[in-house]
């Protein structure tokens, strides 16, 4: 395969990872890091010139500027400080902020991080075998039960919401890539199992954060005259407008704000997190979980979040949960602790806000970590199999309706 390849391979990992440093360290280290994007660039440019390694070249070029732009961005101005009321944001430093959590660790340095991204071989992340789809479409839409509340897997974290009727979506993501380009960065494993075109008519659209993984410009753009309206935290309102979504379809929400849609009520809550889809807007706005209560059925969703105190209140003010759909993968202890959570803490968490059933998901669809692709989904379900929890892990494009009976299995047991 040789050098291009594996630079290219290099070049694949998101920008929610390169980012998941303090901020501090990004601009601390950036002439190491210009020197070491230097020197890949220059092996690259050395390159033979089929596609691979023109993209390779290309993509470090546009790493770079980015490495470049990021040393200049705390002279952008003075933070006029828009979001101050917010509990969640620090005037001081103009960005959203975590607040205390006695579990947190810290994490690598960006040069550490970058270095590691870089240069180091990955083993198993990308599955070798097809991931299974069951392939959906408009009319086995339309056949499900409209006094149901339906949950269907599209990938990762997108999900498309059935409720009584009604349709949602949450983090969808139907672009090939989890990227700023086109041509560069994490490949989904599979095919979304739902044309774009077949998506119905959408009465809300909930957001939980602006990574690449879960913002999809692509998504938005297309479905932008199917949407009434768009949930999202602080800030992230202001992206969708520069693409073109109207202000007055937007509603931004800090953690414990609610918003009421015909009978669906959703609340924004806490995650332990960051954002940006620049190295020079890190934290501009906020991250957040979410809860949705139709009809008295209960839906949690976490985002991406590390282990927090906050998952015992949100389960206190806002549960019973009849079923979470939680973060389970793309985590690093060595190098970003407390960005995502490991399966443990996922199962911990989950315990915590006291649901029924607990739904894995951000596994299977983009390579966006270090460890191999199934090892989230099995120390989950090795952990729910000895503790006796009911655990969901459906099949991408598989329909789960609350309260009908189902059979959960390990669809990625033989898979390579």
């Amino acid at each position: 395969m040789g050098a291009p390849f594996e630079f290219r391979r290099m070049l694949g990992t998101q920008c929610d990872v390169l980012m998941a440093a303090p901020a501090s360290s990004i601009r601390v280290h950036n002439a190491a890091t210009i020197d070491l994007l230097r020197n890949l660039l220059s092996a690259a440019a050395n390159a033979p010139p089929p596609a691979p390694a023109r993209d390779a070249r290309l993509a470090a070029a546009m790493l770079l500027a980015a490495v470049l732009g990021s040393g200049c961005a705390s002279a952008a101005g003075a933070c006029d400080a828009p979001f101050a009321a917010s509990p969640q944001f620090d005037a001081d430093s103009c960005r959203f902020r975590n607040p205390p959590n006695p579990h947190a660790r810290p994490h690598s340095s960006g040069w550490q991080i970058w270095t590691r991204i870089l240069l180091e071989k990955k083993q198993g992340t990308v599955p070798v075998d097809p991931i299974p789809v069951r392939r959906l479409d408009r009319a086995a839409l339309d056949a499900l039960d409209a006094g149901a509340s339906h949950i269907v897997r599209l990938g990762h974290s997108s999900h498309l919401l059935k409720l009584r009727g009604r349709w949602w979506l949450i983090d969808p993501v139907f672009g090939e890539r989890a990227s700023p380009f086109s041509f560069a960065g994490p490949l989904r494993f599979h095919p979304p199992p739902l044309a774009l075109a077949d998506v119905p008519p959408i009465d809300g659209l909930v957001l939980s954060h602006d990574h690449y993984d879960h913002l999809d410009v692509v998504t938005i753009e297309a479905l932008k005259e199917r949407v009434q309206r768009y949930y999202v935290p602080l800030g992230v309102g202001e992206r969708l407008r520069r693409w073109g979504i109207p202000a007055e379809r937007i509603q931004e929400m800090d953690w414990w704000q609610q918003a009421r849609a015909g009978e669906v009520t959703l609340t924004a809550a806490p995650a332990h997190h960051f954002s940006g889809r620049t190295l020079w807007d890190r934290d501009s706005t906020l991250w957040a979980s979410w809860a949705l209560d139709s009809g008295g059925e209960r839906i949690f969703y976490s985002g991406d979040t590390g282990y927090h105190p906050a998952f015992g209140e949100i389960g206190r003010r806002l549960g019973p949960f009849a079923i979470a759909l939680m973060e389970n993968g793309a985590y690093n202890p060595r190098d970003w602790p407390s960005s995502h959570m490991v399966p443990e803490e996922t199962v911990r968490a989950f315990k915590d806000l006291g649901a029924r059933t607990l739904y894995l998901v951000h596994n299977s669809t983009f390579d966006l970590a270090f460890h191999p692709w199934r090892e989230p989904l099995d120390r989950v379900a090795d952990i729910a199999e000895r503790e006796g929890l009911a655990l969901a892990t459906p099949e991408i494009g598989e329909v789960l309706t609350l309260g009908r009976p189902r059979t959960n299995h390990r669809w990625w047991k033989d898979l390579r």
